[in-house]
């Protein structure tokens, strides 16, 4: 069994690390976020490794050699050196892949696992005055009322939402949202929100108030 990268076909190959590969499926080189890609075989971060030792040795390598890209250690070049001294390293492609290092790419995401759920068509929520318009997750002990949840809204335990209209939306669990309508948004854990019409991306622990 050899080392195994997984990886899949994108348009922008300059936002990840990119991989060579021979006619027999083998990587001959990687390299990260390069300025000019010769594939757009991009890694997707899962990895197998068939020697966790020569991993870690070539990682302390670059580390102590200070071998850095744009100011980071990245572990594409840990395992590139890995290749270098002999390491046979394949790739086996993904079909379905979403970075999720975006907002929308976030939102998209969300909305297909909740499609997939088949089980959240058929649960029944008792929230007061309140409809929810189905695919949606919603952890336990959350309060809502007053308001209008979904489609495509997954909100975390122990949440609070009153007089909110929320659709295509991620809520953090211990949120609080009062008289809010939100679409394309995302809100952290533990944050308040009152009064906005608006699409948002907040961290944890905001606190906004636009009453």
């Amino acid at each position: 069994m050899h080392s195994a990268l997984r990886f899949t076909k994108v348009d922008s190959p300059i936002e990840f690390g990119v991989a060579d590969v021979d006619s027999e499926g083998f990587i001959t080189r990687l390299e990260e976020k390069p300025t000019i890609p010769k594939s757009n075989l991009a890694l997707v971060g899962i990895y197998r490794f068939r020697e966790a030792g020569k991993l870690m040795e070539a990682l302390d390598h670059i580390i102590r050699n200070n071998i850095r890209h744009q100011g980071e250690f990245h572990l594409t070049y840990g395992i590139q050196r890995m290749i270098t001294q002999g390491e046979k390293v394949t790739t086996f492609q993904v079909g379905s892949w979403f970075d999720c290092g975006s907002k929308a790419n976030l939102l998209e995401t969300n909305e297909v696992l909740l499609k997939k759920q088949t089980d959240t068509i058929h649960r029944k929520f008792n929230f007061h005055n309140t409809i929810i318009i189905h695919p949606v997750s919603i952890a336990e002990h959350c309060d809502i009322s007053d308001s209008i949840i979904g489609p495509n809204v997954s909100i975390g335990e122990h949440t609070i939402i009153k007089h909110s209209v929320i659709k295509d939306s991620i809520i953090g669990a211990y949120a609080h949202l009062e008289t809010a309508i939100l679409h394309q948004s995302i809100v952290g854990s533990d944050a308040f929100l009152k009064g906005l019409s608006q699409s948002l991306n907040i961290g944890d622990s905001t606190e906004i108030d636009f009453s």
